[in-house]
């Protein structure tokens, strides 16, 4: 199959996902615009939930897709007192940049990204996250976590925004799959009020935070390793559809092409910045590189945590 008609055949693809959720998104809001008109007046709030670590001291963990490394730091030298025992050398932190053109974008960078080589983590800069496997220090290397914060190509265009950002989150997930720990799919830890995850379901988010720092899902040894991707939960980025990219993936539209792997949704939970201490999402690539830019208005950032299904 021509090249041309490939590109065009999986845009049409993406393009009918795009519509699919956004008649979901207006169902979604009736709904809640109903459900507020029936609640009661006078109820109190629900307590507090704590946020969700989804790390553990013994993790090999990669950070993809670093800005100005403060998140790498923050899990090095703020970290919660659940990872107090995480050895820093455990953590790969990557940016998709080179190292002077990191340095140029974001200044504070190299003081973190000294701390983070003084205490022993590893720093790797010009790493694609969609192009993982061209990656020489990383082939043959497993990890239990791998993390995406904030992925984004670079584009404000509205249309191609989508488009690009469901690319590079595909990409994403097909090259990070040799470098992900095997072993036996992960037990979601979840409160009594949660219910399990299925296939099938169409709510992302069935798996809010529970009500203490729950430990990760894979914390039993010879667990698979899980993939963590984090957005903002409002449009555009929900348009992006990062769930349904992951569960069921455009099928390849040219011969030779390998298809995208399956994954499963094990949990999501919300991102709670402030648990990491000086971090700051940067953006660092394309239009929105410098620093400039933000991640939406309202909503609140979500992380979506994967394994591979069998």
């Amino acid at each position: 199959m021509p090249v041309s008609t490939s590109k065009t055949s999986l845009k049409a693809t993406l393009q009918s996902q795009q519509t699919r959720l956004k008649n979901k998104e207006k169902a979604a809001h009736a709904a809640e615009a109903a459900e507020l008109k029936t609640k009661h007046k006078g109820k109190g709030k629900a307590p507090a939930l704590r946020p969700t670590n989804p790390f553990t001291p013994t993790d090999k963990i990669l950070l993809i897709g670093e800005g100005n490394f403060s998140f790498a730091h923050a899990l090095v030298i703020d970290r919660p007192l659940s990872l107090e025992h995480l050895p820093p050398s455990n953590i790969t932190a990557t940016s998709y940049d080179s190292e002077e053109e990191c340095y140029d974008k974001y200044p504070d960078a190299r003081s973190m990204v000294d701390v983070l080589r003084e205490r022993g983590a590893e720093v790797l800069f010009g790493v694609d996250g969609t192009r993982l496997e061209k990656c020489n220090v990383l082939k043959g290397r497993r990890f239990d976590r791998t993390v995406f914060n904030f992925p984004h190509a670079g584009i404000t265009d509205q249309d191609r925004n989508i488009l690009s950002n469901q690319m590079l989150i595909l990409g994403f997930l097909r090259s990070v799959v040799g470098c992900l720990a095997e072993g036996s799919i992960p037990t979601p830890n979840l409160s009594r009020k949660q219910k399990k995850p299925t296939d099938d379901d169409d709510d992302d988010n069935v798996n809010d935070d529970v009500t203490d720092d729950a430990p990760s899902p894979s914390t039993a040894q010879g667990s698979r390793g899980t993939v963590l991707v984090t957005l903002r939960n409002v449009p555009p980025y929900t348009n992006w559809d990062v769930p349904r990219l992951a569960k069921t993936p455009p099928k390849p539209t040219s011969l030779g092409t390998p298809p995208n792997p399956n994954y499963k949704l094990l949990r999501s939970f919300v991102f709670h910045r402030k648990m990491w201490k000086g971090y700051e999402h940067r953006m660092t690539k394309g239009e929105r590189a410098h620093g400039r830019g933000t991640t939406g208005e309202g909503g609140e950032d979500r992380t979506w945590e994967f394994c591979l299904k069998d």
